[in-house]
């Protein structure tokens, strides 16, 4: 699978000339309630495509007892192309673009790589701090079922596999008592019926 360009006017290739002493980590920015298959496929493909050294999962809220800390703890057991970051977590002081600016300062040898579905890449055009996020890091896309959009920001689309699964979708099965079998993580899901979170 390549790099799709889905828009004209949003054009943007890797720099082939990129020095290997720089190093190339993804951002992917979520609430993960709960984390599912198709996140694990996005970070995997982005990954790949871009070559990254790691993607780092940055959930945005947890609870006191860390329940979304733990469940992304289990899903990412024994992978080392993925992470957790905690710059984001409970942080309401702080905007997405200070957080970013901080990171960026914090490791000046690193360029950030942050991953976004389709609907917040419709979301982020439409926000005032976009074009200098964009001089921050290096936005990548990537389509989700039933959304589909252009922007006039400097975006690296990724194609990977559409698959129609959803965190909300996902929790109201799990309150209506059925069990998401092969779309959560069983590490996961075993932690889930551990902890009767979701209603199951």
């Amino acid at each position: 699978m390549g790099i799709e360009l889905l828009t004209p006017y949003t054009k943007v290739e890797l720099d082939s000339q990129q020095t290997k002493k720089r190093k190339q980590i993804g951002l992917f920015l979520g609430k993960f309630a709960p984390i599912h298959v198709a996140h694990l496929v996005i970070a995997d493909q982005v990954r790949r495509e871009l070559n990254l050294e790691r993607v780092l999962f940055m959930p945005e809220f947890d609870d006191k007892k860390g329940t979304i800390i733990s469940l992304l703890s289990r899903a990412l057991k024994g992978y080392d192309g993925f992470g957790i970051d905690r710059s984001r977590l409970n942080n309401r002081a702080q905007t997405l673009i200070e957080t970013m600016r901080e990171l960026t300062e914090n490791h000046q040898d690193t360029d950030f790589y942050f991953i976004m579905g389709s609907d917040m890449v419709g979301y982020l055009s439409q926000h005032e701090d976009a074009v200098a996020l964009a001089e921050l890091v290096q936005l990548v896309g990537v389509q989700r079922p039933g959304f589909r959009t252009g922007t006039s920001l400097p975006i690296l689309w990724v194609d990977v596999p559409q698959i129609a699964i959803s965190s909300t979708g996902l929790r109201e099965m799990m309150h209506q008592g059925i069990t998401p079998q092969f779309l959560i993580p069983d590490a996961v899901l075993e932690f889930i019926k551990e902890r009767s979170l979701y209603g199951l």
